[in-house]
């Protein structure tokens, strides 16, 4: 008989158990898939019932954060004809804050609700950005910002301060590996600031030739300078950064990238700039001896310029102003006074601070517009080259008398300019006939702006031929009664010595694209012919009389090259005031001029202004550093006998300063009164031969002293008056 084995207790109880852990699983998979069903279906509800809600929700925030923006242009370069950088723009960050994002909120389990990126990004934008924290407070629980996406922070950060930004909440760093728990949450409720990328305008050398580069405004307009004049070529096309639903509520992006601005290419040269700076230092310092507050003329200008295309090489007048900061008065007044300046106050100081005085003042050039006088005199056949003159002291006009400053007796036209007489300049003009000088006047492009590239050029004033009598067009020979700038007389005295074109001066030569691509080239433009080859060479070699031994020029003078040029002293109105702008043209060499120096001193801040010593002085440091940059080599035997300085100390010793002096703005004297009062009020006063022209009752009797003593050059602005000229002036 067979027996049944029966199962042992424990098996019995292990499949017990194995058939519970069974039914188990399969009951929690029950609940999970019942689970996912369910979020399936509340999903599917929510898509159906809300999902456009919700997508227009989520495209509105991308939008706002990352596609609906603007993409600047970035603002081209201004480069200097070597390529030196003078005007660049660098990228920067605005800080932009989504308060919507920083408050929003969650339910806790205790029914709270909790802003948990509120206090993180607060103090994130505190201790890294160094935002001030009531700042971003008062955005974040303000009733009108506290639901917008986009508050503007922070303005034009660096990539610096961007990176250090990212790398406090980049978790993953090599730099965060060792935050604590609580530390790395912190960090990770950092929400709601983006970085938007813009453009800031950066100028290298700060203050060097700012009257003439400019500078951009916060929305990149431009009024001053090459910034103003090229702003539409020099600005581009902002892009488009735009994110839109489609039909089936898809998001879409569409980008319109930022059309960048061209690059502008000066003529300026960034050393001869440097030159040009270095010498107005030096200027101030000659004559102020180092007393602070105290100007050394109310302007000096410099000009630089390549008589044979028009090009200008460099200009330069005093007070300098910070590019990087333009708006900043604190170099030129004190807080004190700052402090009291009206709105309109500091609006017409810092015009007068950003004025070009090279193109924008206007004033009597004096007797550097006599070699304009003899051109228009050869020209019109109205003299011949060979011709003399008599200066037997004065010429009598009308009932006037005007003088010259000694008796030059018999003299030719090399003299005449040599010596600068009035009273030769007087008989020429008087053979020429007031109509054909004022036709030449305006030949030469006085009375009108030259067009050079930059904004705010002056104009000047000539006399009409109903107004020119005799006694005007006396004084009109040597520069008295009419006004100009001085990119207007570097013009019309480039065209005397170059053979007799009239070149439209300019600052701009090329432009290029943001690959350095020459898009076009601004070419010399002769706008006409002015005098004859023959005309400008006699007068080129004339005037190269002026700078020799006796000549009124000689101090400017740099010795082994051969050079012309012309002094002017020119007395201001009103005539009483014996206020003077003094002036030197120069040019080198003499037979093939290659670049001409334009100086005018503005009431120099001494006890006698009327010398063009100081001009002459000014020309002369800018040509000795000037000519071995441009490669111009000496074509004379060094002589080692120029103008004598001996007198440096004790012409130093009597100059009286006055009272520290600022910038007015209110300091031009309209054309229309210089015009006006010029016929009234006849003076000329020139070089250092002391000439004055003028009314017998109001003109003193001064003599000519021509000093051909040695010199030594002991430093920049060796020379001061002889002690034959000092004993004049005392």
């Amino acid at each position: 008989m067979s027996s049944r084995r029966r199962p042992s207790r424990r098996g019995r109880q292990i499949r017990k158990a194995g058939g519970r852990t069974s039914r188990k699983l399969v009951g929690l998979f029950l609940i999970v898939i019942l689970a996912l069903v369910g979020l399936a279906g509340r999903i599917t509800y929510i898509n159906v019932t809300q999902g456009e809600k919700y997508s227009r929700i989520v495209l509105s925030q991308a939008q706002q954060r990352y596609e609906s923006r603007t993409i600047p242009f970035r603002r081209g370069d201004i480069l200097d004809r070597n390529g030196t950088i003078l005007a660049t723009s660098e990228k920067v960050y605005n800080v932009i804050l989504d308060c919507k994002v920083v408050n929003d909120s969650i339910t806790t389990l205790t029914g709270e609700e909790e802003k948990r990126y509120y206090e993180p990004t607060i103090k994130a934008l505190k201790n890294v950005l160094h935002i001030r924290e009531n700042e971003v407070r008062a955005l974040l629980d303000g009733e009108e910002t506290r639901d917008s996406q986009y508050q503007i922070l922070a303005q034009n950060i660096s990539i610096t301060e961007k990176k250090a930004f990212e790398a406090y909440c980049d978790l993953d760093s090599e730099e965060n590996k060792d935050l604590t728990r609580e530390e790395r949450k912190e960090r990770l409720y950092v929400q709601g600031v983006w970085f938007e990328d813009t453009w800031q305008r950066v100028y290298p050398l700060d203050s060097l030739a700012c009257d003439t580069i400019g500078f951009t405004y916060a929305d990149n307009q431009a009024d001053w300078g090459i910034e103003g004049y090229y702003s539409d070529i020099l600005s581009g096309v902002n892009g488009r950064q735009y994110g839109y639903y489609n039909e089936e509520s898809d998001v879409e992006q569409n980008i319109i990238p930022a059309k960048d601005g061209k690059n502008v290419v000066s003529t300026l040269d960034a050393n001869i700039q440097q030159i040009i700076r270095t010498v107005l230092e030096d200027f101030n310092q000659w004559i102020t001896q180092g007393q602070q507050g105290v100007r050394s003329a109310q302007n000096v200008g410099i000009l630089v310029m390549d008589p044979n295309n028009g090009e200008i090489l460099g200009m330069d007048s005093l007070d300098w102003y910070d590019l990087n900061n333009p708006r900043d008065l604190t170099p030129f007044y004190s807080k004190e006074d700052i402090s009291k300046m009206s709105d309109e106050d500091v609006v017409n100081n810092l015009n007068a601070i950003w004025r070009n005085y090279c193109i924008s003042d206007t004033y009597e050039p004096g007797s550097t517009i006599k070699p304009i006088t003899v051109a228009a005199g050869l020209e019109t056949g109205a003299i011949k080259t060979d011709e003399t003159f008599y200066c037997d002291g004065a010429q009598h006009v009308v009932d006037t008398d005007i003088h010259c400053t000694d008796t030059h007796g018999a003299e030719d036209i090399e003299e005449a300019l040599k010596y600068s007489c009035n009273d030769a300049l007087m008989q020429i003009a008087d053979l020429i006939g007031g109509s054909e000088l004022i036709r030449y006047q305006k030949l030469f492009n006085f009375g009108r702006r030259t067009g050079v590239d930059l904004p705010g050029e002056g104009e000047g004033v000539l006399f009409s031929e109903e107004s020119m009598g005799p006694v005007e067009l006396a004084t009109a020979s040597f520069g008295q009664g009419i006004t100009c700038t001085m990119i207007q007389h570097a013009a019309a005295f480039s065209a005397i010595i170059n053979g007799g074109n009239y070149y439209k001066p300019h600052v701009v030569s090329q432009i290029t694209d943001s690959t350095g691509s020459v898009v076009s080239t601004i070419e010399p433009t002769v706008e006409k012919r002015v005098v004859s080859q023959s005309v400008s060479t006699e007068l080129r070699r004339a005037l190269a009389s002026v700078c020799e031994p006796g000549g009124t020029g000689y101090r400017a003078k740099v010795d082994g090259y051969s050079m012309g040029g012309k002094t002017g002293t020119a007395q201001k109105i009103p005539r009483s005031a014996e206020k003077y702008v003094v002036s030197f043209a120069g040019y080198v060499p003499v037979e093939n001029p290659q670049v001409l120096v334009y100086v005018v001193v503005d009431e120099p801040n001494t006890a006698e202004q009327d010398s063009s010593i100081y001009a002459s002085a000014v020309a002369k440091q800018v040509f000795t550093e000037l000519l071995p940059y441009l490669n111009i080599f000496p074509d004379q035997e060094l002589t080692g006998n120029e103008a004598d300085d001996d007198s440096d100390e004790k012409a130093l010793a009597d100059m009286e300063l006055p009272e520290p002096q600022h910038l007015t703005g209110a300091d031009d004297t309209s054309a229309g009164e210089e015009e006006t009062e010029a016929a009234e009020e006849i003076s000329e006063t020139d070089e250092e031969s002391g000439e004055t022209g003028g009314t017998q009752e109001e003109t003193e009797e001064t003599y000519e002293t021509d000093d051909a003593g040695s010199e030594e050059d002991e430093g920049i602005f060796s020379e001061g008056l002889t002690n034959e000229e000092q004993a004049l002036t005392e």
